[in-house]
């Protein structure tokens, strides 16, 4: 039977998790508003780059239940979970964070320059594929 201590891993990935999000959805949001002082039209455009980053609290929400469950059927123990918060959590943190700066110089190409905008969402993918890469390697070592 899990106890209260055995799920710290499960609350460390979603916390980090929601925690980059939010960084990485704030430095592009930032951007987007200083942006839309500039330019008239495509605010759209900036919001939906600013948004980006909250994906990665999602992969943080999904961990959460699984490792919850594989912790309460006996398959993963505490401390395992824990390394696994933490480390798969910092990477899908770091993610955001950086994916969040992306955004701000994808919002400031674009607003200089409106026809680079679908090439700057190039970059934005690239960043996210790292926390991909954590998530999956993290699935594959809870089930």
């Amino acid at each position: 039977m899990a106890t209260g201590i055995d799920m710290i891993g499960p609350g460390i990935v979603l916390g980090l998790g929601c925690l980059g999000s939010s960084i990485g959805c704030g430095i592009a949001g930032m951007a987007s508003h200083g942006a839309m002082t500039r330019v008239e039209e495509g605010h759209g455009k900036f919001i939906g780059i600013s948004a980006i980053p909250s994906s990665q609290s999602i992969y943080g929400f999904i961990l959460m239940i699984l490792m919850r469950d594989s912790i309460q059927a006996g398959t993963l123990s505490g401390i395992a979970g824990i390394g696994i918060g933490i480390f798969v959590g910092l990477a899908i943190m770091m993610s955001s964070i950086y994916q969040g700066k992306c955004g701000a110089t994808a919002i400031q190409a674009a607003a200089k320059q409106p026809g680079v905008y679908g090439k700057t969402l190039a970059a934005l993918g690239i960043v996210e594929s790292f926390a991909l890469f954590a998530f999956v390697f993290a699935l594959l070592i809870i089930k």
